[in-house]
Protein backbone atom coordinates (compact mmCIF):
# COMPACT_ATOMS: atom_id res chain seq x y z
CA UNK A 1 0.00 0.00 0.00
CA UNK A 2 2.57 2.25 0.82
CA UNK A 3 4.59 1.87 -2.43
CA UNK A 4 1.08 2.79 -4.25
CA UNK A 5 0.99 5.66 -2.37
CA UNK A 6 4.83 6.87 -3.04
CA UNK A 7 3.56 6.10 -6.81
CA UNK A 8 0.54 8.33 -6.65
CA UNK A 9 2.91 10.95 -4.90
CA UNK A 10 4.88 11.46 -7.93
CA UNK A 11 1.50 11.91 -10.30
CA UNK A 12 1.79 15.14 -12.61
CA UNK A 13 -2.30 15.09 -13.57
CA UNK A 14 -5.09 13.54 -12.13
CA UNK A 15 -5.42 10.70 -14.46
CA UNK A 16 -1.02 9.66 -14.11
CA UNK A 17 1.57 11.38 -15.98
CA UNK A 18 0.69 11.18 -19.94
CA UNK A 19 1.09 14.27 -21.20
CA UNK A 20 -2.05 17.10 -21.54
CA UNK A 21 -1.95 16.79 -25.21
CA UNK A 22 -1.39 13.12 -25.61
CA UNK A 23 -4.10 12.45 -23.06
CA UNK A 24 -6.81 14.34 -24.76
CA UNK A 25 -5.63 12.88 -27.77
CA UNK A 26 -5.78 9.51 -26.83
CA UNK A 27 -9.36 9.96 -25.26
CA UNK A 28 -10.85 11.70 -28.73
CA UNK A 29 -11.22 15.17 -27.95
CA UNK A 30 -9.25 18.57 -28.22
CA UNK A 31 -9.38 21.25 -25.86
CA UNK A 32 -8.22 25.20 -25.66
CA UNK A 33 -6.85 27.19 -22.43
CA UNK A 34 -7.34 31.01 -22.13
CA UNK A 35 -8.22 34.00 -20.10
CA UNK A 36 -11.26 36.25 -19.92
CA UNK A 37 -11.52 39.28 -18.49
CA UNK A 38 -14.31 40.27 -16.83
CA UNK A 39 -16.49 43.48 -16.89
CA UNK A 40 -15.08 44.28 -13.50
CA UNK A 41 -11.32 43.54 -14.89
CA UNK A 42 -10.22 40.39 -13.27
CA UNK A 43 -8.46 38.20 -15.38
CA UNK A 44 -10.55 34.68 -15.24
CA UNK A 45 -8.63 31.49 -16.37
CA UNK A 46 -10.63 29.52 -18.81
CA UNK A 47 -10.69 25.79 -20.60
CA UNK A 48 -12.58 24.29 -22.70
CA UNK A 49 -13.15 20.46 -24.25
CA UNK A 50 -14.31 19.45 -27.27
CA UNK A 51 -15.55 16.74 -29.43
CA UNK A 52 -13.05 16.21 -32.72
CA UNK A 53 -15.14 13.81 -35.01
CA UNK A 54 -18.52 15.61 -34.84
CA UNK A 55 -20.10 18.57 -34.51
CA UNK A 56 -21.18 19.20 -31.06
CA UNK A 57 -24.79 18.58 -29.93
CA UNK A 58 -24.55 21.26 -27.48
CA UNK A 59 -23.17 23.66 -25.19
CA UNK A 60 -22.14 23.11 -21.58
CA UNK A 61 -21.19 26.21 -19.40
CA UNK A 62 -19.56 24.58 -16.39
CA UNK A 63 -19.06 26.07 -12.57
CA UNK A 64 -16.99 24.19 -10.38
CA UNK A 65 -17.28 24.17 -6.58
CA UNK A 66 -15.74 26.13 -3.39
CA UNK A 67 -11.49 25.43 -3.21
CA UNK A 68 -11.87 23.31 -6.35
CA UNK A 69 -10.96 24.48 -9.75
CA UNK A 70 -11.21 23.23 -13.42
CA UNK A 71 -7.64 21.85 -14.38
CA UNK A 72 -7.47 18.97 -11.98
CA UNK A 73 -10.36 15.91 -11.42
CA UNK A 74 -12.94 18.45 -12.66
CA UNK A 75 -11.55 17.88 -15.76
CA UNK A 76 -13.16 14.32 -15.91
CA UNK A 77 -16.59 14.90 -16.85
CA UNK A 78 -15.52 17.75 -19.05
CA UNK A 79 -13.62 15.11 -21.08
CA UNK A 80 -16.36 12.60 -20.63
CA UNK A 81 -19.06 14.92 -22.05
CA UNK A 82 -16.75 15.70 -25.11
CA UNK A 83 -16.08 12.49 -26.04
CA UNK A 84 -20.48 12.28 -26.35
CA UNK A 85 -20.21 15.39 -28.72
CA UNK A 86 -20.96 17.97 -26.20
CA UNK A 87 -18.72 21.12 -26.50
CA UNK A 88 -17.65 22.52 -22.76
CA UNK A 89 -16.43 25.33 -21.26
CA UNK A 90 -15.64 26.32 -17.85
CA UNK A 91 -13.70 28.45 -15.91
CA UNK A 92 -11.97 29.46 -12.62
CA UNK A 93 -13.89 31.66 -9.96
CA UNK A 94 -12.57 34.76 -8.51
CA UNK A 95 -9.71 33.46 -6.04
CA UNK A 96 -9.34 30.22 -7.43
CA UNK A 97 -7.49 27.69 -9.64
CA UNK A 98 -4.95 30.06 -12.08
CA UNK A 99 -7.98 33.46 -11.95
CA UNK A 100 -6.70 36.42 -10.09
CA UNK A 101 -7.80 37.65 -6.38
CA UNK A 102 -6.54 35.72 -3.11
CA UNK A 103 -6.92 32.30 -2.98
CA UNK A 104 -10.70 31.54 -1.69
CA UNK A 105 -11.49 34.45 -1.25
CA UNK A 106 -15.08 35.14 -2.67
CA UNK A 107 -16.57 38.62 -1.06
CA UNK A 108 -19.73 38.67 -3.26
CA UNK A 109 -21.08 35.62 -5.36
CA UNK A 110 -23.48 37.99 -7.16
CA UNK A 111 -20.29 39.89 -8.96
CA UNK A 112 -18.97 35.97 -9.64
CA UNK A 113 -22.51 35.57 -11.20
CA UNK A 114 -21.66 38.82 -13.37
CA UNK A 115 -18.14 36.83 -14.36
CA UNK A 116 -19.93 33.44 -15.20
CA UNK A 117 -22.50 35.20 -17.79
CA UNK A 118 -20.02 37.22 -19.41
CA UNK A 119 -17.40 34.47 -20.00
CA UNK A 120 -20.57 32.03 -21.19
CA UNK A 121 -22.07 34.70 -23.33
CA UNK A 122 -18.70 35.24 -25.11
CA UNK A 123 -18.91 31.45 -25.76
CA UNK A 124 -22.75 32.02 -27.12
CA UNK A 125 -21.81 34.63 -29.75
CA UNK A 126 -19.63 32.18 -31.78
CA UNK A 127 -20.93 31.27 -34.81
CA UNK A 128 -20.17 27.95 -34.78
CA UNK A 129 -22.69 27.32 -32.10
CA UNK A 130 -25.39 28.96 -33.35
CA UNK A 131 -28.91 27.14 -32.89
CA UNK A 132 -27.38 24.63 -30.12
CA UNK A 133 -29.07 24.24 -27.17
CA UNK A 134 -26.89 25.36 -24.12
CA UNK A 135 -26.75 24.05 -20.67
CA UNK A 136 -25.58 25.00 -17.09
CA UNK A 137 -23.42 22.62 -14.98
CA UNK A 138 -22.49 23.13 -11.46
CA UNK A 139 -21.14 21.16 -8.84
CA UNK A 140 -21.80 21.99 -4.98
CA UNK A 141 -20.96 26.37 -4.66
CA UNK A 142 -20.72 25.95 -8.53
CA UNK A 143 -24.80 24.18 -8.58
CA UNK A 144 -25.63 27.64 -6.29
CA UNK A 145 -24.18 29.85 -8.80
CA UNK A 146 -25.68 28.27 -11.51
CA UNK A 147 -29.10 29.22 -9.98
CA UNK A 148 -28.40 32.51 -9.78
CA UNK A 149 -27.08 32.80 -12.87
CA UNK A 150 -30.56 31.28 -14.15
CA UNK A 151 -32.37 34.17 -11.93
CA UNK A 152 -30.20 37.10 -13.33
CA UNK A 153 -30.67 35.36 -16.87
CA UNK A 154 -34.07 33.47 -17.14
CA UNK A 155 -34.34 32.62 -20.97
CA UNK A 156 -30.55 32.57 -21.44
CA UNK A 157 -29.66 28.42 -20.69
CA UNK A 158 -31.98 25.68 -21.61
CA UNK A 159 -31.18 23.79 -18.79
CA UNK A 160 -29.33 22.98 -15.64
CA UNK A 161 -27.17 20.37 -14.27
CA UNK A 162 -26.98 20.67 -10.62
CA UNK A 163 -24.93 18.10 -8.90
CA UNK A 164 -24.81 18.56 -5.44
CA UNK A 165 -25.35 21.88 -5.14
CA UNK A 166 -24.93 24.16 -2.49
CA UNK A 167 -28.41 25.10 -1.75
CA UNK A 168 -27.78 24.60 1.86
CA UNK A 169 -24.38 23.84 3.52
CA UNK A 170 -25.24 20.83 5.66
CA UNK A 171 -25.70 21.31 9.77
CA UNK A 172 -22.69 19.00 9.93
CA UNK A 173 -20.26 20.91 9.09
CA UNK A 174 -21.06 24.27 9.39
CA UNK A 175 -20.19 26.13 12.84
CA UNK A 176 -22.44 25.88 15.23
CA UNK A 177 -24.42 28.89 17.23
CA UNK A 178 -22.97 31.01 18.56
CA UNK A 179 -19.75 30.86 15.95
CA UNK A 180 -21.75 31.91 12.94
CA UNK A 181 -23.04 35.27 14.59
CA UNK A 182 -19.16 35.94 16.41
CA UNK A 183 -17.58 35.03 12.94
CA UNK A 184 -20.04 37.83 10.76
CA UNK A 185 -19.13 40.36 13.32
CA UNK A 186 -15.32 39.87 12.70
CA UNK A 187 -15.80 39.97 9.20
CA UNK A 188 -17.00 42.93 8.95
CA UNK A 189 -13.10 44.36 10.04
CA UNK A 190 -11.23 40.96 8.89
CA UNK A 191 -13.33 39.98 6.09
CA UNK A 192 -9.85 37.75 4.37
CA UNK A 193 -9.03 36.21 7.54
CA UNK A 194 -8.60 32.08 7.33
CA UNK A 195 -10.09 31.58 10.76
CA UNK A 196 -13.53 29.83 10.41
CA UNK A 197 -13.27 26.07 11.93
CA UNK A 198 -14.66 23.49 9.90
CA UNK A 199 -14.05 19.77 9.62
CA UNK A 200 -11.57 18.92 6.62
CA UNK A 201 -14.29 18.41 3.29
CA UNK A 202 -12.03 16.60 1.26
CA UNK A 203 -11.89 13.39 3.07
CA UNK A 204 -16.05 13.77 4.05
CA UNK A 205 -16.45 14.06 -0.11
CA UNK A 206 -14.24 11.20 -1.22
CA UNK A 207 -14.86 8.00 -0.55
CA UNK A 208 -11.98 5.87 -2.63
CA UNK A 209 -9.23 6.20 -0.18
CA UNK A 210 -6.97 6.32 -3.08
CA UNK A 211 -8.98 8.96 -5.00
CA UNK A 212 -8.64 11.31 -1.46
CA UNK A 213 -4.67 11.12 -2.30
CA UNK A 214 -5.29 12.06 -6.14
CA UNK A 215 -7.40 14.99 -4.95
CA UNK A 216 -4.93 16.24 -2.53
CA UNK A 217 -1.80 16.38 -5.22
CA UNK A 218 -3.84 19.38 -6.61
CA UNK A 219 -1.25 21.98 -7.05
CA UNK A 220 -3.94 24.30 -7.00
CA UNK A 221 -6.26 23.10 -4.37
CA UNK A 222 -6.85 25.61 -1.74
CA UNK A 223 -5.78 24.16 1.93
CA UNK A 224 -6.57 26.64 4.30
CA UNK A 225 -9.22 26.97 6.68
CA UNK A 226 -12.11 28.86 4.93
CA UNK A 227 -12.04 32.96 4.77
CA UNK A 228 -14.88 35.19 7.14
CA UNK A 229 -16.00 36.84 4.27
CA UNK A 230 -15.86 33.87 2.26
CA UNK A 231 -18.33 31.81 4.69
CA UNK A 232 -20.49 35.00 5.88
CA UNK A 233 -20.99 35.48 1.81
CA UNK A 234 -21.80 31.60 1.38
CA UNK A 235 -24.59 31.28 4.23
CA UNK A 236 -25.97 34.62 2.93
CA UNK A 237 -26.59 32.82 -0.74
CA UNK A 238 -27.66 29.98 1.06
CA UNK A 239 -30.45 31.20 2.98
CA UNK A 240 -31.69 33.24 -0.32
CA UNK A 241 -31.45 30.76 -2.44
CA UNK A 242 -33.67 28.83 -0.08
CA UNK A 243 -35.76 31.06 -0.04
CA UNK A 244 -36.53 30.98 -3.70
CA UNK A 245 -36.39 27.44 -5.05
CA UNK A 246 -40.03 28.06 -6.23
CA UNK A 247 -38.84 30.42 -8.55
CA UNK A 248 -36.45 28.05 -10.34
CA UNK A 249 -38.19 27.72 -13.87
CA UNK A 250 -35.76 26.61 -16.15
CA UNK A 251 -35.18 22.69 -17.01
CA UNK A 252 -33.09 21.00 -14.68
CA UNK A 253 -31.80 17.57 -13.49
CA UNK A 254 -30.38 17.60 -9.65
CA UNK A 255 -28.24 14.98 -8.77
CA UNK A 256 -27.62 13.93 -5.26
CA UNK A 257 -25.76 11.49 -2.56
CA UNK A 258 -27.62 11.02 0.37
CA UNK A 259 -25.05 10.42 2.77
CA UNK A 260 -23.55 13.68 1.60
CA UNK A 261 -22.25 15.64 4.98
CA UNK A 262 -21.44 18.77 2.88
CA UNK A 263 -24.30 19.54 1.09
CA UNK A 264 -27.96 19.05 2.23
CA UNK A 265 -29.73 16.45 0.07
CA UNK A 266 -32.87 17.50 1.79
CA UNK A 267 -32.53 20.55 0.12
CA UNK A 268 -32.44 19.00 -3.02
CA UNK A 269 -35.53 17.02 -2.52
CA UNK A 270 -37.18 20.62 -1.52
CA UNK A 271 -35.70 22.39 -4.51
CA UNK A 272 -37.01 19.40 -6.54
CA UNK A 273 -40.64 19.57 -4.60
CA UNK A 274 -41.13 23.23 -5.03
CA UNK A 275 -39.42 24.45 -7.95
CA UNK A 276 -42.02 25.59 -10.93
CA UNK A 277 -40.39 23.97 -13.66
CA UNK A 278 -42.13 21.94 -15.85
CA UNK A 279 -39.25 19.93 -16.34
CA UNK A 280 -37.17 18.43 -13.33
CA UNK A 281 -35.85 15.30 -12.71
CA UNK A 282 -34.31 14.16 -9.42
CA UNK A 283 -31.64 11.53 -8.77
CA UNK A 284 -31.06 11.14 -5.09
CA UNK A 285 -27.93 7.66 -4.38
CA UNK A 286 -28.07 5.58 -1.90
CA UNK A 287 -24.52 5.97 0.27
CA UNK A 288 -23.19 7.94 -2.04
CA UNK A 289 -21.34 11.22 -0.43
CA UNK A 290 -20.63 14.88 -1.98
CA UNK A 291 -18.06 14.30 -4.71
CA UNK A 292 -20.44 12.05 -7.07
CA UNK A 293 -17.81 12.70 -10.24
CA UNK A 294 -14.72 12.07 -8.89
CA UNK A 295 -14.48 10.40 -5.12
CA UNK A 296 -17.08 7.38 -5.62
CA UNK A 297 -16.31 3.77 -7.01
CA UNK A 298 -15.70 3.49 -10.48
CA UNK A 299 -18.90 1.71 -10.79
CA UNK A 300 -20.95 4.53 -8.67
CA UNK A 301 -19.37 7.32 -11.24
CA UNK A 302 -20.43 6.09 -14.51
CA UNK A 303 -24.14 5.55 -13.00
CA UNK A 304 -24.10 9.07 -12.11
CA UNK A 305 -22.33 10.46 -16.24
CA UNK A 306 -25.24 7.84 -17.62
CA UNK A 307 -27.83 9.78 -15.97
CA UNK A 308 -26.82 13.47 -16.75
CA UNK A 309 -26.05 12.07 -20.29
CA UNK A 310 -29.68 10.59 -20.67
CA UNK A 311 -31.01 13.83 -19.22
CA UNK A 312 -29.12 15.42 -21.98
CA UNK A 313 -29.96 13.05 -24.73
CA UNK A 314 -33.19 13.83 -24.05
CA UNK A 315 -32.89 17.48 -24.64
CA UNK A 316 -30.80 18.06 -27.64
CA UNK A 317 -32.27 17.04 -30.77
Amino acid sequence: MEEQEQKLLKTLHYWGNTPEEEYYNQQGIRTTQSYHTSPRGLTLFTRSWLPINTPPRGILCMVHGYGNDISWTFQGISVFLAQMGFACFALDLEGHGKSQGLKAYVPNVDLVVQDCLSYFNSVKQDPSFNGLPCFLYGESMGGAICLLIHFADPNGFDGAILVAPMCKISDKVKPRWPIPQILSLIARFFPTLPIVPTQDLLSKSIKVEEKKIIADLNPHRYRGKPRLGTVVELLRVTDYLSERLYDVSIPFIVLHGNADVVTDPSVSEALYEEARSSDKTIKIYDGMLHSLLFGETDENIEIVRNDILSWLNGRCN
